[in-house]
């Protein structure tokens, strides 16, 4: 009988932690001990915003956020990693990260979990659960030590609810004009939920998801052109919802544009990153299109500079994100609800912030950073229902986190 893709993910974190026990069971035996590695990261932050009439979240895989109390629980993760070198070309890649999820808890979830295969020193392939790429730097948003920020910008990351996939991927690098080019391709199958709208979630196991990413790396640059795709397994719960709120049962059937089963939702992303000595630059920019009138089809992107004196590295940057919805044949008498219901996945505003970085001691740092977010008080996608009252489109963040990797 054939594995489901649901089990794939546990057979291999079983099969790593059996091949692993000869090394755990006998401390003396060096050249075993010397295969497994273990490693770990993490984020103690605290935010808080200066508006309770919506609430700003990380990234939508949150169910709600900041508000004036402020809270611990928006950019606090923790993560331990084991890396199993089983032969010189084949390595076993266990991760386990803790962090605010689709149903308010923190409860560990398995996000890494595949073998590497080094078929040549330029061409490599993995198979089991791997992280989402799709931008430039998304595999590593969760792993504050790694970027720059407190939290990855989140008017361009904040849609990205897929952390990873159970799946297959293969990688090949060439020299090409005195620098590098590396190329991706990745398919496989979501096993994760996400938020929709309390207490309703959204199932997204089962959907199809393919894409790929070239880079070419040349002196302080590297370029990224990505695209990914999604195609929806299940239905989103919009029928429980509008039953819940107006009474009307089955409200897809008279709306089926707004359904997503078997639709695809596409990313396409451009970005660069340029390091040399205290210099560090990032420009990205992406657009989503959905097949599905449920969700607005966007535009985004972000710039950062960064100038690291010493220890002490400031930055500031700014990110924006637009989107537009589709033309929806609804009945008259349904017209304005489906109106209203598009509408809450409306985005249109832009983000300053400024902060700084403080790389005190050696795998630790402090960071503190101020968001000042503007838009039109439509642009309610990117947060959480608030207090009810009307956004005036004006909010700003204060953050501190301390990154740290062992």
């Amino acid at each position: 009988m054939p594995v489901s893709h649901k089990y794939g993910a546990a057979l291999v974190s079983a099969w790593l932690l059996v091949a692993a026990s000869p090394c755990l069971s006998d401390e003396a035996d060096t050249a075993n001990s010397s295969r497994l590695s273990l490693k770990g990261f993490g984020t103690l932050g605290f935010a808080r915003s200066d508006d309770d009439s919506i609430q700003f979240v990380r990234d939508l895989t949150q169910p709600d956020g900041l508000t004036h109390g402020g809270s611990g629980k928006t950019d606090s993760i923790l993560g331990l990693q084991a890396n199993l070198k089983l032969t010189e070309q084949t390595e076993g890649v266990m991760q386990v990260v803790s962090r605010y999820r689709y149903d308010g808890a923190f409860t560990p979830e398995v996000t890494w979990a595949f073998l590497r295969q080094d078929i040549s020193p330029d061409i490599s392939f993995r198979f089991g659960r791997m992280g989402t790429e799709f931008y430039m730097l998304a595999d590593s948003r969760l792993v504050g030590y790694a970027n720059l920020t407190v939290r990855p910008p989140q008017d361009y990351y904040g849609p990205l609810v897929l952390a990873y996939i159970d799946g297959v991927d293969v990688s090949a690098a060439t020299p090409l004009a005195d620098g590098l080019l590396r190329g991706k391709l990745y398919a496989g199958i979501s096993p994760e939920t996400t938020p929709f709208v309390k207490p309703l979630t959204w199932d997204l196991d089962g959907s199809a998801v393919v894409g790929g990413h070239v880079d070419y790396l040349r002196g302080p640059w590297q370029i990224r052109l990505s695209h990914a795709q999604i195609r929806f397994e299940n239905e989103l719960p919009t029928d429980a919802l509008i039953e819940s709120q107006t009474g009307i049962p089955n409200f897809l059937s008279y709306v089926p544009e707004l359904s997503v089963v078997g639709k695809w939702s596409r990313f396409d992303s451009l970005g660069a990153v340029y390091d040399d000595g205290p210099l560090q630059l990032q420009l990205m920019a992406s657009q989503i299109r959905h097949e599905s009138a449920a969700y607005e089809d966007s535009k985004a992107g972000y710039a950062i500079a960064a100038y690291r004196l010493n220890d002490v590295t400031p930055y500031v940057g700014y990110s924006y994100v637009k989107s537009s919805p589709q033309s929806v044949n609804a009945p008259p008498q349904l017209a304005d609800l489906t109106a209203s219901l598009v509408a809450e996945t409306h985005s249109n505003q832009h983000t300053i912030f400024l902060g700084g970085r403080w790389d005190f001691q050696s795998n630790l740092a402090l960071k503190a950073q101020i968001d000042w977010i503007r838009g039109a008080p439509d642009s309610v996608f990117p947060f959480r229902e608030g207090n009810g009252v009307t956004w005036d489109g004006s909010m700003t963040i204060f953050s501190m986190a301390l990154d740290f990797v062992f």
